[in-house]
């Protein structure tokens, strides 16, 4: 009875389901300096470790993703190159549109991923990904799961105001870390646990020093001076 019960609640409602490799897409939203001048809500170089670090753990698994740009030459300058090392073979949905739910080419590929819950990292959050998140929603009858700290608004006010509306319209709030671990979500997982330890200790902070810290003093692990990061391999899709 309790299944039961548990299935008949998932299935009115789909945001009771964790986040898997398998049911959800990505969407980089605006990632591009001059957009990023503009953020006030939290240090810039935090906003782009996360967004690198969600880019990566995409890639990990396998996750279908979108890179949508606005007025790239016009005004806002190119995507972030630390971005596109992660996806150096996906093409740039450029758009004039300051939401991205406006462009047909933006809605063919959420479309095309044929996956409903759409992860979203973006500025601004007050604009771009507002107003897309709204749409979506209402016109795509997509769920949306908004990256707080991978995403930035033009003072904390307008993120934090953002977020409450887009909350109170049925996003759901995120952050980069809490996606990446949902997406391993058993460590014994082992096709994807070193790629997502290596992520962890180059993007994590406090998290990944403190996987660093267990790796030596506890696991015994060589100590090295230098740590060559290599790239993150694309993990075969299941």
């Amino acid at each position: 009875m309790a299944v039961f019960s548990f299935l008949e609640k998932t299935v009115s409602n789909p945001k009771l389901e964790v986040l898997t490799p398998q049911n959800c897409q990505l969407i980089f939203i605006d990632q591009q300096p001059q957009m990023a001048f503009g953020v006030q809500s939290m240090d810039r170089q935090a906003l782009k470790n996360n967004v690198v670090g969600l880019a990566k753990a995409a890639k990990i698994f396998n996750i279908p993703t979108t890179i949508t740009t606005v007025e790239s030459e016009s005004f806002s300058g190119f995507t972030y190159p630390e971005l596109l090392d992660v996806f150096p073979d996906h093409k740039l949905l450029e758009r004039t549109s300051m939401n991205s739910w406006d462009d047909q080419k933006v809605r063919d590929a959420l479309a095309a991923a044929g996956r409903k819950k759409v992860v979203v990292s973006g500025l601004w959050t007050e604009v771009c990904n507002n107003t897309f998140a709204l749409s979506a929603m209402n016109e795509g009858n997509y769920e949306i799961y908004m990256v707080a700290d991978a995403s930035g608004g033009t003072s904390k006010e307008a993120h934090d105001y953002s977020m409450q509306r887009m909350i109170q319209a049925g996003v759901v709030p995120v952050t980069w870390q809490q996606v990446l671990l949902e997406w391993q979500r058993d460590w014994a997982r082992r096709d994807t646990y070193d790629a997502v330890m290596a992520l962890v200790k180059e993007h994590s902070g406090a998290y990944g020093m403190g996987v660093d810290y267990a790796y030596t003093m506890v696991h015994k692990a060589p100590q090295r001076t230098a740590q060559k990061h290599e790239a993150i391999p694309a993990v075969p899709a299941r």
